[in-house]
């Protein structure tokens, strides 16, 4: 049996890699398909994505240049100088991360199908524990 850390590295990982297959289906990264949501989820501008997602403008600007080229999203000029952009999820943006969104939450189903929900409480339970103690580190 492998130790603590090095099993949840493998699980997360493996989960990573799970994950990554998905979003390539779509034609997306997983970084993409993250930034997706948030415009989904009504962060529309470069100043508000940046606070949530916490990236710096230049990497951000990148992904959501390849959103926009992929029509994920589409961009609007708005101001007087028409230099502030307003970002909004196009159709195919949409059925994209919906997809993502219904093929992960089948995963997690086959993934914990197996397990009682009293056993899912107690590793959310500890797992959480475990970030809090990493944390104060």
């Amino acid at each position: 049996m492998k130790d603590i850390l090095p099993a949840l590295n493998s699980a997360a990982k493996n989960h990573k890699a799970q994950l990554f297959a998905i979003t390539k289906a779509t034609g997306l990264t997983i970084s993409e398909w993250k930034l997706l949501d948030q415009v989904i989820d009504g962060h529309t501008t470069q100043e508000a994505l940046s606070a949530t997602t916490q990236l710096d403008i230049s990497t951000l600007s990148r992904q959501l240049k390849r959103l926009v080229e992929k029509d994920m999203l589409e961009k609007t000029a708005v101001g007087k100088d028409k230099r502030q952009l307003i970002y909004n999820v196009t159709h195919k943006g949409i059925e994209s991360s919906t997809y993502v969104k219904t093929k992960l939450n089948a995963l997690t189903d086959r993934i914990f199908s197996h397990w009682t929900d009293e056993e899912k409480n107690l590793l959310k339970i500890l797992i959480n524990r475990l970030e809090q103690s990493l944390g104060r580190i």
